[in-house]
Protein backbone atom coordinates (compact mmCIF):
# COMPACT_ATOMS: atom_id res chain seq x y z
CA UNK A 1 0.00 0.00 0.00
CA UNK A 2 1.61 3.09 -0.71
CA UNK A 3 2.05 5.43 1.79
CA UNK A 4 -0.31 8.50 2.57
CA UNK A 5 0.40 12.19 1.42
CA UNK A 6 -0.49 15.36 4.02
CA UNK A 7 -0.21 18.96 3.40
CA UNK A 8 -0.12 21.03 6.58
CA UNK A 9 -0.26 24.71 5.97
CA UNK A 10 1.29 26.71 8.95
CA UNK A 11 3.65 23.61 9.20
CA UNK A 12 6.90 25.58 10.24
CA UNK A 13 6.25 25.92 13.67
CA UNK A 14 3.40 25.42 16.46
CA UNK A 15 0.94 22.82 16.29
CA UNK A 16 1.78 22.82 12.86
CA UNK A 17 5.09 21.56 13.08
CA UNK A 18 4.16 18.75 15.79
CA UNK A 19 1.97 17.14 13.57
CA UNK A 20 3.97 17.03 10.62
CA UNK A 21 6.57 14.97 12.62
CA UNK A 22 3.60 13.28 14.34
CA UNK A 23 2.49 12.23 10.78
CA UNK A 24 5.81 11.39 10.07
CA UNK A 25 5.98 8.72 12.68
CA UNK A 26 2.88 7.73 11.51
CA UNK A 27 3.68 7.01 8.18
CA UNK A 28 3.05 10.15 6.10
CA UNK A 29 4.85 11.96 3.29
CA UNK A 30 4.33 15.72 4.11
CA UNK A 31 4.12 18.44 2.42
CA UNK A 32 4.61 21.41 4.41
CA UNK A 33 3.33 25.08 3.76
CA UNK A 34 5.07 28.17 5.55
CA UNK A 35 4.69 31.94 4.70
CA UNK A 36 7.99 33.46 5.67
CA UNK A 37 10.11 31.52 8.59
CA UNK A 38 12.27 29.22 5.77
CA UNK A 39 14.62 28.29 8.36
CA UNK A 40 12.06 26.74 10.66
CA UNK A 41 10.07 24.92 7.76
CA UNK A 42 13.56 23.62 6.95
CA UNK A 43 14.51 22.39 10.34
CA UNK A 44 10.78 20.58 10.88
CA UNK A 45 11.37 19.28 7.48
CA UNK A 46 14.18 17.73 8.69
CA UNK A 47 12.81 16.55 11.63
CA UNK A 48 10.35 14.50 9.03
CA UNK A 49 12.75 13.32 7.25
CA UNK A 50 14.61 11.90 10.34
CA UNK A 51 11.26 10.11 10.63
CA UNK A 52 11.81 8.33 7.72
CA UNK A 53 9.35 10.44 5.51
CA UNK A 54 9.39 12.47 2.53
CA UNK A 55 8.89 16.07 2.82
CA UNK A 56 8.95 19.15 0.54
CA UNK A 57 8.55 22.65 1.67
CA UNK A 58 6.82 25.21 -0.45
CA UNK A 59 6.39 28.81 1.01
CA UNK A 60 3.16 29.96 0.16
CA UNK A 61 0.50 32.40 1.14
CA UNK A 62 -2.72 30.47 1.81
CA UNK A 63 -4.80 33.98 1.15
CA UNK A 64 -3.77 34.00 -2.13
CA UNK A 65 -5.42 31.61 -4.84
CA UNK A 66 -2.00 31.23 -7.26
CA UNK A 67 -0.17 30.45 -4.00
CA UNK A 68 -2.78 27.44 -3.03
CA UNK A 69 -2.58 25.55 -6.18
CA UNK A 70 1.38 26.12 -6.48
CA UNK A 71 1.24 24.05 -2.92
CA UNK A 72 -0.98 21.74 -4.35
CA UNK A 73 0.74 21.54 -7.58
CA UNK A 74 4.19 20.91 -5.92
CA UNK A 75 2.89 18.68 -2.95
CA UNK A 76 1.41 15.96 -5.75
CA UNK A 77 4.18 16.59 -8.10
CA UNK A 78 7.10 15.62 -5.45
CA UNK A 79 5.50 13.16 -3.49
CA UNK A 80 1.93 11.90 -4.97
CA UNK A 81 -1.68 12.79 -4.93
CA UNK A 82 -2.55 14.39 -1.77
CA UNK A 83 -4.79 12.28 0.47
CA UNK A 84 -4.60 14.44 3.45
CA UNK A 85 -5.12 18.18 4.48
CA UNK A 86 -4.12 19.57 7.57
CA UNK A 87 -5.67 23.40 7.36
CA UNK A 88 -3.63 25.13 10.11
CA UNK A 89 -1.90 28.32 9.01
CA UNK A 90 -3.60 31.14 10.87
CA UNK A 91 -3.22 34.57 12.60
CA UNK A 92 -4.71 36.89 14.78
CA UNK A 93 -3.73 40.49 14.56
CA UNK A 94 -2.97 42.40 17.63
CA UNK A 95 -4.87 41.79 20.67
CA UNK A 96 -7.63 44.05 21.74
CA UNK A 97 -11.24 45.33 21.36
CA UNK A 98 -12.60 45.22 18.02
CA UNK A 99 -13.43 49.20 18.26
CA UNK A 100 -9.81 49.75 18.49
CA UNK A 101 -8.78 47.31 15.44
CA UNK A 102 -7.35 48.28 12.23
CA UNK A 103 -8.83 47.16 9.05
CA UNK A 104 -6.21 46.00 7.98
CA UNK A 105 -5.53 43.79 10.26
CA UNK A 106 -8.83 42.22 10.22
CA UNK A 107 -8.53 41.98 6.72
CA UNK A 108 -5.80 40.02 7.00
CA UNK A 109 -7.34 37.68 9.55
CA UNK A 110 -10.00 36.95 7.38
CA UNK A 111 -8.10 36.00 4.53
CA UNK A 112 -6.09 33.72 6.30
CA UNK A 113 -8.24 32.34 8.55
CA UNK A 114 -11.06 31.94 6.29
CA UNK A 115 -10.51 32.70 3.28
CA UNK A 116 -7.56 30.68 3.24
CA UNK A 117 -9.36 27.59 4.27
CA UNK A 118 -11.52 27.54 1.61
CA UNK A 119 -9.32 27.67 -1.08
CA UNK A 120 -7.55 24.96 0.56
CA UNK A 121 -10.50 23.15 1.04
CA UNK A 122 -11.92 23.38 -2.76
CA UNK A 123 -8.86 22.70 -4.23
CA UNK A 124 -8.57 19.26 -2.00
CA UNK A 125 -11.80 18.52 -2.47
CA UNK A 126 -11.24 18.60 -6.12
CA UNK A 127 -8.40 16.12 -5.99
CA UNK A 128 -9.81 13.76 -3.54
CA UNK A 129 -13.09 13.18 -5.60
CA UNK A 130 -10.54 12.16 -8.32
CA UNK A 131 -9.67 9.19 -6.12
CA UNK A 132 -12.79 8.67 -3.82
CA UNK A 133 -11.12 9.09 -0.75
CA UNK A 134 -9.48 11.57 1.67
CA UNK A 135 -9.56 13.53 4.81
CA UNK A 136 -9.19 16.95 5.66
CA UNK A 137 -8.84 18.27 9.45
CA UNK A 138 -9.21 22.11 9.80
CA UNK A 139 -7.70 24.01 12.97
CA UNK A 140 -10.69 25.92 14.79
CA UNK A 141 -10.26 27.08 17.98
CA UNK A 142 -12.03 27.48 21.63
CA UNK A 143 -12.53 31.07 20.37
CA UNK A 144 -15.02 29.78 18.29
CA UNK A 145 -17.44 29.17 20.95
CA UNK A 146 -15.94 31.59 23.88
CA UNK A 147 -16.43 34.47 21.51
CA UNK A 148 -13.03 36.38 23.39
CA UNK A 149 -14.01 39.49 24.44
CA UNK A 150 -11.34 42.01 24.72
CA UNK A 151 -8.89 39.78 22.83
CA UNK A 152 -9.55 39.30 19.36
CA UNK A 153 -13.23 38.60 18.74
CA UNK A 154 -12.56 38.78 15.27
CA UNK A 155 -10.12 36.03 14.98
CA UNK A 156 -12.87 33.85 17.01
CA UNK A 157 -15.48 34.93 14.37
CA UNK A 158 -13.16 33.11 11.69
CA UNK A 159 -12.86 30.02 13.65
CA UNK A 160 -16.63 30.38 14.13
CA UNK A 161 -16.78 30.13 10.45
CA UNK A 162 -14.40 27.19 10.26
CA UNK A 163 -16.47 25.18 12.52
CA UNK A 164 -19.53 25.98 9.90
CA UNK A 165 -17.36 24.82 7.05
CA UNK A 166 -16.33 21.58 8.65
CA UNK A 167 -20.02 20.37 9.55
CA UNK A 168 -21.61 21.64 5.95
CA UNK A 169 -18.41 20.24 4.14
CA UNK A 170 -18.58 17.13 5.65
CA UNK A 171 -21.97 16.89 4.14
CA UNK A 172 -20.97 17.62 0.95
CA UNK A 173 -17.72 15.54 0.66
CA UNK A 174 -19.53 12.53 2.45
CA UNK A 175 -20.52 11.14 -0.53
CA UNK A 176 -17.13 11.45 -2.77
CA UNK A 177 -15.74 9.34 -0.02
CA UNK A 178 -13.82 12.39 1.73
CA UNK A 179 -13.76 12.86 5.12
CA UNK A 180 -13.98 16.60 7.22
CA UNK A 181 -13.63 17.44 10.70
CA UNK A 182 -11.95 19.81 12.95
CA UNK A 183 -10.09 20.21 15.97
CA UNK A 184 -10.69 23.16 18.55
CA UNK A 185 -7.89 23.95 20.49
CA UNK A 186 -7.74 25.84 23.49
CA UNK A 187 -4.62 27.94 24.84
CA UNK A 188 -1.51 26.01 23.20
CA UNK A 189 2.12 26.85 24.63
CA UNK A 190 3.19 28.18 21.17
CA UNK A 191 5.04 31.67 19.78
CA UNK A 192 1.86 32.70 18.23
CA UNK A 193 1.17 34.37 22.23
CA UNK A 194 4.18 36.70 21.90
CA UNK A 195 2.93 37.54 18.12
CA UNK A 196 0.13 38.90 19.09
CA UNK A 197 2.41 40.85 21.94
CA UNK A 198 0.96 38.52 24.96
CA UNK A 199 3.69 36.06 25.63
CA UNK A 200 2.73 35.23 28.84
CA UNK A 201 -0.77 34.77 27.80
CA UNK A 202 -0.86 30.62 28.12
CA UNK A 203 0.15 31.12 32.16
CA UNK A 204 -2.38 33.61 32.90
CA UNK A 205 -5.12 31.09 30.78
CA UNK A 206 -3.85 27.93 33.19
CA UNK A 207 -5.84 29.22 36.14
CA UNK A 208 -8.80 29.74 34.32
CA UNK A 209 -8.78 25.94 32.57
CA UNK A 210 -10.24 22.95 34.33
CA UNK A 211 -7.01 20.74 34.02
CA UNK A 212 -4.66 23.84 35.26
CA UNK A 213 -2.45 24.17 32.58
CA UNK A 214 -2.19 25.28 28.68
CA UNK A 215 -2.47 22.40 26.55
CA UNK A 216 1.09 21.54 23.57
CA UNK A 217 1.08 21.32 20.28
CA UNK A 218 2.08 17.58 20.68
CA UNK A 219 -1.35 16.90 22.27
CA UNK A 220 -2.97 18.51 19.12
CA UNK A 221 -1.08 16.97 16.90
CA UNK A 222 -2.15 13.48 18.39
CA UNK A 223 -6.23 14.23 18.01
CA UNK A 224 -5.15 15.32 14.15
CA UNK A 225 -3.02 12.12 13.96
CA UNK A 226 -6.13 9.74 14.31
CA UNK A 227 -8.48 12.28 12.71
CA UNK A 228 -6.74 11.61 9.63
CA UNK A 229 -6.42 7.53 10.53
CA UNK A 230 -8.04 4.54 9.33
CA UNK A 231 -9.62 4.52 13.33
CA UNK A 232 -11.24 7.90 12.75
CA UNK A 233 -13.18 5.93 9.09
CA UNK A 234 -16.08 6.77 10.48
CA UNK A 235 -15.77 10.35 11.93
CA UNK A 236 -16.96 13.30 9.82
CA UNK A 237 -18.35 16.51 10.82
CA UNK A 238 -16.98 16.49 14.13
CA UNK A 239 -15.42 19.00 15.52
CA UNK A 240 -13.08 18.00 18.46
CA UNK A 241 -12.55 19.98 21.43
CA UNK A 242 -8.93 20.07 22.74
CA UNK A 243 -8.88 23.02 25.33
CA UNK A 244 -8.94 21.71 28.93
CA UNK A 245 -12.08 21.62 29.67
CA UNK A 246 -12.66 25.47 29.02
Amino acid sequence: MSRPVTLVTGGSRGIGAATCVRLAAEGHDLALGYVSDAGAAEETANAVRAAGARCVTVRADTSDEADVERLFDTAATELGPVTGLVNNAGVTGPLGRLADARTEDLRRVVNVNFLGYLLCCRRAARDMAVHGSGAIVNVSSAAATLGSPGDYVHYAATKAAIDALTVGLAKELGPDGIRVNAVAPGVINTDIHATMGDPDRPARAAAATPLGRPGEPAEIAGAIAWLLSADASYTTGAVLRISGGR
